[in-house]
């Protein structure tokens, strides 16, 4: 393969994942992404990529693609399911089957590293963020299900190098879940959950595909978990305002009472029932809503790998509101 590096990349077709896809683009890798039949591709179209329709299921399939990869990047995960069984199996079986894979044709791969979430963590206790050494807590059934995927991970950390990263919230261009925020305030209105300050820690997607790279790339990262998001902590009045500044207009702030936001999401998640697709919005995902921080402490990482936060609040949302407008997404 002219001596590239050989990536391969689960999720590569969506946001946190082609964003990768392009930085390991830009660091000469030659990269294999791993997609279901149905994945839409408009993120890698054109792009030097080798698509593996194979999806995470398929052993042999995944046995041929990983055989001489150099890295795994494991973005590829279910963050919305009608059912439990759906969260345990796009999460945590998927993981299973790519690290026995591994084994089998490839156990001296440089580094498997698998992309978990704070959620695994749980919310933070108190005004104190959480960070590696925090007891985990997880609240909702996609929090659990991405603990018990780092917990599966672990189990292989003896026989393979494995890197977990947990990000926060994740922003930027090609994002669907937080767009809605932006979507919504252009349409004059900013919602804000309660009527307590709260905290969060919020990571541009640059930022994050950045520190996922290091984390592979560095020694002292194999066996070990590290949070990459923002240095700083945010109130979703700071981010209103920036949000403001950014769009060049007002919108009304409205406070949606916790008793509200939980009887929206029960509403929601009824009417799912009707419907193929899972609600975006449920009982669990209000219960993540109405906490009073969800922070985390990326100190680990600038110490191990050198990371940072590069790209602040108001750059940040300002690239991405442009990337909006001129998507035809604003």
């Amino acid at each position: 393969m002219d001596g590239k590096k050989i990536s391969v990349v689960t999720g590569g077709s969506g946001f946190v994942g082609s964003h990768l896809v392009d930085l390991l683009i830009d660091e000469g890798h030659h990269i294999k992404c791993i997609v279901r039949e149905s994945s839409s591709l408009k993120w890698l179209e054109g792009k030097p990529v080798e698509i593996v329709k194979c999806g995470l299921f398929d052993m042999d399939g995944l046995k041929e693609v990983l055989k001489d990869a150099n890295y795994l990047f494991h973005v590829a995960g279910v963050v919305k399911s009608k059912t439990t069984d759906g969260y345990y199996k796009g999460n945590v079986e998927t993981t299973r089957n790519l690290l026995e894979a591994l084994l089998e044709v490839n156990p001296g791969i440089e580094r498997a590293l698998i992309v978990s979430s704070q959620t695994a963590c749980g919310p933070s206790n108190g005004s104190e963020a959480v960070n590696e050494e925090t007891i985990p807590h997880p609240i909702t059934t996609y929090g659990k299900s991405k603990l018990a995927q780092e917990e599966l991970a672990k189990e292989y950390a003896d026989r393979l190098p494995i890197t977990i990263v947990r990000p926060p919230a994740v922003y930027g261009p090609r994002d669907t879940e937080i767009y809605l925020v932006f979507k919504t305030y252009k349409q004059g209105l900013m919602t804000i959950v309660g009527f307590d300050e709260k905290k969060v820690s919020l990571v541009h997607v640059n930022d994050l595909v950045r520190g996922i790279h290091l984390a592979a790339a560095n020694e002292n990262s194999i066996n070990e978990t590290y949070f990459i998001s923002s240095k700083e902590f945010y109130t979703w009045p700071q981010v209103a305002k920036v949000i403001e500044q950014a769009m060049g207009k007002k919108a009304l702030k409205i406070r949606f009472p916790h008793a509200l936001v939980y009887t929206v999401a029960a509403f929601a998640q009824f009417f799912a029932i009707f419907s193929s697709k899972p609600a975006t919005m449920n009982l669990e995902k209000a219960k993540d809503f109405v906490q009073k921080y969800w922070t985390c402490d990326i100190s680990k990482a600038e110490r191990d790998l050198g990371y940072s936060q590069n790209v602040g609040l108001e750059e940040g949302i300002k690239q991405t509101i442009d990337w909006y407008k001129e998507n035809s997404w604003l």
